[in-house]
């Protein structure tokens, strides 16, 4: 533990690294704490019927304790804890004859299956569609979480769109 008197700041050091300051004005930084955003620069398209895909990323806007596998679009938890984990993919060309389309986290332990949309109550395909979804999730020391989609039946016609997907999440206890 130290403190520079002169600014106003206190801050937490392990191994001669700041984990995390209070400054001044009260504000609390944590550098090394897990948060990451990743994001999708190019098209995902048709995608296939009747198996879980995997939505795949390109980018990060940050990747703060360098926890997230662009290789693998995957996350995965440096510590066990509660994680907020989000999503917000945009889907183009939706088939109106698929039962349903599932966007899904899914993670070492649960399967989150939650939203989804029913294409069948428009009365043709539809153009764009915003999914969006956050859990707070458990997370024991290397689980990982993904972002993934299903459609069960209809045409491989749906696209995930470029430039507007993203995943993100962070440690929050």
């Amino acid at each position: 533990l130290k403190s520079n008197n002169s600014a106003g700041n206190l801050g937490f050091f392990t191994n001669n690294s700041e984990r995390m300051t209070i400054d001044a004005t009260g504000a609390v930084t944590m550098p090394a704490q897990p948060a990451f955003s990743a994001t999708k620069s190019s098209a995902q398209n048709d995608i296939a019927i009747g198996s879980l895909v995997t939505i795949t990323v390109d980018g990060e806007r940050f990747d703060q304790n360098s926890d997230f596998d662009l290789a693998n679009n995957r996350f995965t938890a440096p510590v066990t804890g509660k994680y907020q984990i989000n999503i917000i993919t945009t889907l183009a060309n939706l088939d109106q004859d698929a039962t349903y389309i599932e966007v899904k986290l899914v993670t070492s332990n649960v399967t989150y299956t939650n939203p989804y949309i029913d294409p069948e109550g428009f009365d043709k395909d539809i153009a764009f569609y915003t999914i969006s979804a956050s859990y707070l999730v458990d997370m024991d020391a290397n689980d990982t979480a993904s972002m993934a989609i299903y459609i069960p039946d209809g045409a491989a016609q749906t696209d995930v769109r470029a430039g507007q997907t993203f995943f993100s999440g962070y440690l929050a206890c």
